[in-house]
């Protein structure tokens, strides 16, 4: 395996590991707010009230546990991760503005809070910026 897939690999794992990571904490703290969601049929579960009405403590734990879990950045990053994936055993470059991305809004998200996984993601963002510039130069490009 060439070094530039290998870091795409682990780039894509350590993504995939994160986003997977965050919604089984989501299933494992927030169970029964989940199981709610079927509860009430799904649809509308999670009502955005832009009335600026009262809420109440279970309708903000409600709110909480989507934008902790389906609603966050979890599974579009667990959607990337698989993506990178399949491009390194392609052999497809992975361009470096995708790992720079990555990287500075880890950074940002672990400054923001702290502590979190969220510094593991900024590796990512780093192995997809050197594994790009490797390919760059094994192309002459």
């Amino acid at each position: 395996m060439n070094t530039g897939k290998r870091l795409l690999r682990w780039a894509s794992g350590i993504m995939l590991v994160l986003g997977a990571g965050h919604l089984s904490l989501l299933a494992l703290s927030a169970w029964d707010e989940v199981t709610g969601w079927a509860d009430r049929g799904l649809w509308a579960a999670v009502p955005l009230d832009l009335t600026g009405g009262v809420q109440t403590a279970e309708s903000l734990q409600n709110k909480l546990a989507f934008w902790a879990g389906p609603g966050s950045f979890a599974v579009p990053l667990i959607l990337l991760g698989c993506l990178i994936w399949h491009l390194a055993g392609r052999g497809v470059a992975v361009p470096a503005g995708l790992g720079w991305g990555v990287a500075a809004w880890c950074v940002l998200g672990g400054v923001l809070l702290v502590p979190s996984p969220f510094f593991a993601g900024t590796v990512s963002g780093a192995l997809i910026v050197v594994a790009a510039r490797r390919a760059r130069a094994s192309s002459g490009g």
